[in-house]
């Protein structure tokens, strides 16, 4: 990443003088704000930097005007937007747990450009079986696998098994595209070992979609998922190109369990 501008740099100093402080060079000013930083973010936060300095380029290059935020969970992505990587375009959350609605609603209500959808998606539709955890971030229309990793599986237990509502996001495209306009979407997926399947179930809007991120597992939770090989691999056939690799958790040390990838159209890169 580029390093501040000169500009922001004498305001910087500027800053730090009317604390009381002498000035500093640039690579002083560096390893103070990177102590601070150490000090006050947890592991969590540090990690999320890359992540939303990532996507604050990515939205711009590809000009997004609206995210479909698909597994939602209690709208901690959709939040992570408007708060640190400053999106003000449309949000459309998709989340099926029933028990989370209520809160996901009332965190969108004073946004009238978030919208909130209590369904779930994937490659086909109808009412399906839905896991809820212990933990509600590890719901899923998966069942979970403890063959790869042990570490979660008090949290990734399954607790109740509700129905809900499933569509294929080809099917709802256009009604969303009419009910909320929007002419370029980026495609977020976090849907516990089912992003693949999300996308297959819009792969007849595919070239409509300019970029999109998804989780790849490189020790599967749950029965059925792809590795995290195979789900780049999808993702490419269907027309993406990698743009980042980003951490989405930094509790497993020292093991690798998921990335995010973050991913661009090619149709798009091609028209530019």
């Amino acid at each position: 990443m580029p390093g501040p501008s000169p500009a922001m740099y004498r305001r910087i100093s500027a800053a730090w003088k009317d604390l009381g402080y002498s000035a500093m060079n640039l690579v002083r000013l560096k390893q103070v704000a990177g102590r601070i930083a150490n000090a006050i973010l947890s592991n969590t936060e540090f990690s999320g930097l890359n992540e939303i300095r990532h996507l604050k380029r990515l939205f711009d290059f590809l000009d997004i005007d609206c995210v479909l935020d698909v597994g939602a969970n209690a709208g901690q992505y959709a939040t992570m937007l408007r708060k640190r990587v400053g999106f003000s375009g449309k949000i459309i959350s998709f989340e099926p747990n029933p028990a989370l609605h209520p809160e996901l609603l009332k965190r969108s209500l004073s946004d009238e450009h978030w919208h909130v959808m209590n369904i779930a998606l994937s490659d086909t539709e109808g009412s399906l079986p839905f896991n809820i955890m212990a933990e509600s971030q590890f719901s899923s229309l998966k069942t979970p696998n403890t063959e790869e990793y042990t570490g979660l599986s008090h949290l990734n237990k399954v607790q109740q098994i509700v129905t809900v509502p499933c569509f294929r996001l080809d099917t709802l495209f256009a009604e969303l595209r009419a009910k909320h306009p929007f002419a370029r979407p980026f495609l977020k997926m976090d849907t516990q070992g089912n992003d693949g399947a999300v996308l297959e179930g819009a792969c007849n809007i595919i070239g409509e979609i300019r970029g999109l991120q998804s989780e790849l597992s490189f020790k599967r939770l749950y029965k059925d998922a792809p590795s995290y090989d195979e789900a780049l691999a999808a993702y490419a056939h269907a027309g993406f190109e990698l743009s980042a690799l980003v951490p989405n958790n930094a509790g497993h040390f020292p093991f690798l369990l998921e990335m995010d990838c973050m991913m661009i159209n090619k149709n798009f890169l091609a028209a530019r």
